[in-house]
């Protein structure tokens, strides 16, 4: 199993992650030159007679001096993204454990600016040991062999007359896997530090974990508004088609309204529907992901035309009318409140024509104590009549946990089942909710 430090994977797999890792040092080693440069100048001018390019001591003072200035660029949002793309690619950081979005907060930005230190601090001596290492190497392990170097002006152990020639290719062997070593670790250790520095934190993984929330929230909104529309308008359909059938010869005139009706349900759910994906190809086309708002639909304003429709297929249905109706609030009702009170209502006739046919419908909207209560009653077991009901289904409760979840959202209730024989669904909508 491969791990995040370079512990795990094929031997192969080991040598392509070093030599990957290893291209990653070399970058922090590029990063930190403009920096290491501008100091050895600000050195050079600060310090009268100071020689930063030439004496290492000067030159360890102008790497540790560069480190700051190079954190303090770190702290620009962007340099999270740029840092985690380099570790994922490089590293071999699995994508899931870094972020490559900008830093948001002032925690997520010093985690970089340490990271970034860390980068380009391991980075910059080993590349310099990179670049010096391996001549030096080739150097030592021809030294036995070339007369012309041992008489050279290098000034090394092996130039003078008493020196043991055959330390040098060992010695040249001991600094190249000395280099191997130092870069496996130096790798082995950002990669297991990236997750930490470089990794969401705790406000990234809040705001993807909102984000998720909503985006659910609003697919669970997208479903419930197809369900409600598309899954009313077939069950009326079906029931008028099945009723027409039955009577075709016997009753012509009741097969025309039926046959009118299943053309002005069909016209009505057409316009719902394309309203419905106009609003997600809208959303997509914006920002390429789930839509955030609640699609625009029907509202009590509405509730008129859908009970003729419901009666149009042979199915009678009573409004409750008189004190206390919905119809005699002095203004208009919130529109959220209306829209969902119509969905509820049209997913409450769609169980009854699922599963009681042609039975009566009693429906009642009124306003009691700031909330508008919908109450639908209809028998369990409809009367037998001339038009078959259309038969039960099996399964489902799809629609009706989705007129909990509309109920729940503006902070109200819904309860359904069995009722001194009826089949009731009751809903409370406080007018003040909010989704």
């Amino acid at each position: 199993m491969n791990r995040a430090d370079g512990t795990g994977g094929t031997g192969a797999e080991r040598i392509r992650r070093l030599r990957l890792r290893w291209v990653h040092l070399l970058l922090g080693g590029a990063l930190l030159m403009p920096y290491f440069l501008l100091t050895t100048v600000v050195i050079s001018i600060a310090v009268p007679g100071a020689d930063p390019l030439r004496h290492p001591g000067w030159q360890l003072a102008a790497y540790g001096l560069s480190l700051p200035p190079a954190a303090a660029t770190a702290l620009f949002p962007l340099a999270r993204a740029l840092e985690s793309a380099a570790a994922r690619a490089l590293c071999r950081i699995p994508g899931k454990e870094l972020t490559t979005a900008p830093a948001a907060s002032w925690a997520a930005r010093r985690r970089t600016a340490v990271w970034f230190t860390l980068h380009l601090g391991l980075g910059a001596p080993l590349s310099g040991a990179t670049l010096a290492i391996p001549p030096a190497a080739a150097v030592l392990t021809a030294m036995p062999f070339s007369h012309r170097l041992r008489e050279s002006r290098l000034q090394w152990y092996w130039n003078t007359p008493d020196a043991a020639l055959w330390t040098a290719p060992v010695t040249a062997a001991a600094l190249l896997i000395a280099l191997v070593a130092a870069v496996w670790a130096a790798g082995a250790l950002l990669a297991r530090c990236a997750p930490a520095l470089l990794g969401p934190a705790p406000a990234d993984r809040l705001a993807a974990a909102e984000a998720r929330a909503a985006a659910l929230a609003a697919r669970n909104r997208i479903a419930r508004e197809l369900h409600d529309s598309v899954g009313h308008a077939l069950s009326a359909v079906a029931l008028q088609a099945g009723a027409a059938r039955t009577v075709l010869d016997s009753d012509p005139e009741f097969v025309h309204r039926a046959l009118t009706a299943i053309e002005e349900t069909a016209r009505h759910t057409t316009g719902e529907l394309d309203a419905v994906l106009g609003m997600l190809r809208e959303e997509h086309d914006e920002d390429g992901g789930t839509p955030s708002r609640a699609p625009a639909g029907p509202t009590l304003a509405e509730l008129d035309g859908l009970l003729e429709r419901t009666r149009a297929s042979g199915t009678p249905v009573t409004l409750t009318t008189g004190p206390g109706s919905w119809r005699e609030t002095p203004g208009p009702l919130p529109e959220t409140v209306s829209r969902e009170a119509y969905r509820i209502v049209q997913e409450g006739l769609a169980n009854a024509l699922r599963h009681s046919g042609r039975a009566p419908v009693a429906l009642s909207l009124t306003l009691h104590d700031g909330e508008l209560l919908i109450t639908m009653d209809n028998p369990v077991h409809p009367p037998h009549g001339p038009h078959r009901p259309c038969r039960r289904r099996g399964g489902g409760g799809t629609g009706l946990r989705g007129t909990a979840e509309r109920a729940a959202a503006l902070g109200g209730s819904a309860r359904y089942g069995a009722h001194g024989g009826n089949w009731r669904l009751a809903v409370r909508l406080p007018l003040e909710g909010e989704r």
